[in-house]
């Protein structure tokens, strides 16, 4: 297994781990994990071939869906409720 792929596997543990605490604790662990995703599926793509990568934004895009959504709205000049 690649340093990439581990690296990988550990960022889902810590969002798991995140998911865990309450709803206004979980703003800096996210923000972390949300900043680190976009560069994380870079180094695995290219360790690991686009078949990796697609897997990881999968499981990115699954775990981060509504506070996407949220930022999208955001961006948009909505005013959208905070993801629960």
């Amino acid at each position: 297994m690649t340093p990439s792929l581990i690296a990988a596997a550990f960022w889902v543990l810590l969002g798991a781990v995140t998911a865990f605490f309450p709803i206004r604790y979980q703003a800096i662990p996210g923000s972390v994990l949300l900043l680190t995703a976009v560069p994380l599926m870079i180094w695995v793509g290219y360790q690991n071939g686009w078949i990796w990568t697609a897997l990881a934004l999968f499981a990115f895009l699954s775990m981060f869906r509504r506070p996407l959504l949220y930022l999208i709205a955001k961006a948009r000049g909505q005013n959208p409720e905070r993801p629960t």
